[in-house]
């Protein structure tokens, strides 16, 4: 015979006063401005991409997104940032962050450049001045890139008060090369940023499958796709036509450019030219191992970027998060080392500079934000990685850029 259970007390019930339910009420009057709206959505990068890929015709999205052959590069940098581990230390005065670091020699006010992106105003009609007028309000770089859809002289003109950097790719035709160096350093760009990890164009197969090209042919495919986004047609073809910062026209696929306009015979006498020919900061980007870094700073680099191009050009290349460590203890006392690839958030920036960069170059996330709301969407950016970057150096215990070590960081194999 079992015993009974005491039957335990009911919690007594009522109906709320109307009192009681007015201050939970949140009756907001809906907003009219779309893009306020659907910015207000955003909390993150992956937010901003989502509606960037809703908003946007997919050969453009997918020319943003993706990356080389199996798209492995992108996915073991991104997987490198998020195996990684936090290592924080407690009790220590954080009730005030200060973000500002130096960058190639001038003031940063967070440890970030706008990246060089080719192509921007296919992304959205406001382009690379939208882009370089946020940094100006961020108090960060803006580099631009020679495939970029904006002059240099244009782009002074409309974001006077950035500090800007100009990114290169070295033509076969020199003369032509020569020409748009003179031209960035009269725009009043303060670094050249030369890009090697281009010798051919890598294999883009979203960009095969979809039929991309620059600017986007009218196609049986793209008239289709007219009608589910009207507001993408509608700008480009209301707008000024694409025009680059380095060359007039183009009409073919990037691969197609790359492999016709870009010099394969590119070696470090073309760096040791560039560099008897360019009297500010010089930065080569695309260096992938500690060796190469050695060899071009020794030829004159002022700084490196760690980097596979956004996984863009050599699938299953080395992971920049992973050599960074090795790079920096090679040339970290000779040059500045900046990384990029895989960065979706402000803590991948500061797990990067706890490891010894000087600062990251973002590129893909700001594309997104460019997609998803034009210039008010590269603001939101800006407010999401300036909050997660004090954020994550108040958790870490860190109040300064520069007292960020190796030891709040650990990789994960």
């Amino acid at each position: 015979m079992t015993s009974r259970q005491p039957e335990l007390p009911r919690t007594p019930r009522r109906l709320p006063r109307p009192a009681e339910l007015r201050p939970l009420l949140r009756l907001a009057r809906p907003d009219p401005d779309p893009v306020r709206r659907r910015l207000a959505r955003a909390h993150t990068v992956g937010d901003l991409r989502e509606i960037a890929r809703r908003r946007t015709p997919r050969a453009v999205f997918d020319y943003t997104d993706g990356a080389a052959e199996g798209e492995v590069s992108l996915t073991r940098a991104r997987a490198a940032f998020a195996a990684l581990e936090f290592r924080p230390s407690v009790l220590r005065d954080v009730s005030t962050v200060d973000t500002a670091t130096t960058l190639l020699g001038g003031p940063s006010a967070l440890p970030f450049a706008f990246a060089p992106t080719g192509f921007t105003r296919m992304m959205h009609h406001s382009g690379e001045p939208a882009v370089a007028r946020v940094a100006a309000r961020l108090g960060v770089p803006h580099t631009l890139s020679t495939m970029g859809t904006t002059s240099p002289e244009d782009l002074a003109l409309a974001a006077p008060e950035t500090r800007r950097w100009f990114q290169l790719y070295l033509w076969r035709d020199r003369e032509a090369s020569a020409a748009i160096v003179d031209r960035a350093k009269a725009a009043g760009n303060e670094a050249l940023m030369l890009t090697v990890d281009t010798p051919v164009g890598g294999a883009r197969l979203r960009d095969a499958r979809n039929g991309l090209t620059i600017p986007p042919a009218l196609t049986p495919r793209t008239l289709l796709d007219m009608a589910r986004h009207p507001h993408w047609w509608l700008n480009v073809l209301s707008t000024e036509p694409l025009e680059f910062a380095a060359l007039s026209s183009w009409g073919g696929t990037v691969s197609e450019l790359i492999d016709t306009m870009f010099d394969p015979a590119l070696t470090m006498d073309d760096l040791a030219w560039l560099r008897s020919t360019w009297n500010g900061p010089l930065v080569v980007k695309g260096v992938q191992t500690a060796a190469d870094a050695r060899r071009v700073v020794d030829a004159g680099a002022d700084a490196v970027v760690v980097s596979n191009h956004g996984g863009r050009q050599l699938d299953r290349a080395p992971v920049p998060l992973e050599t960074l460590p090795s790079v920096v203890a090679e040339v970290g006392g000779d040059a500045e080392v900046l990384l990029d690839t895989g960065i979706t958030s402000g803590a991948d920036i500061v797990a990067a500079v706890a490891l010894g960069a000087s600062g990251c170059l973002v590129g893909r996330a700001y594309l997104y934000a460019l997609m998803a709301g034009g210039e008010r969407g590269v603001d939101r950016l800006g407010e999401i990685l300036t909050a997660e970057i004090r954020r994550t150096m108040a958790l870490l215990g860190v109040s300064r850029v520069a007292d960020l070590t190796p030891d709040h960081v650990r990789l994960r194999g």
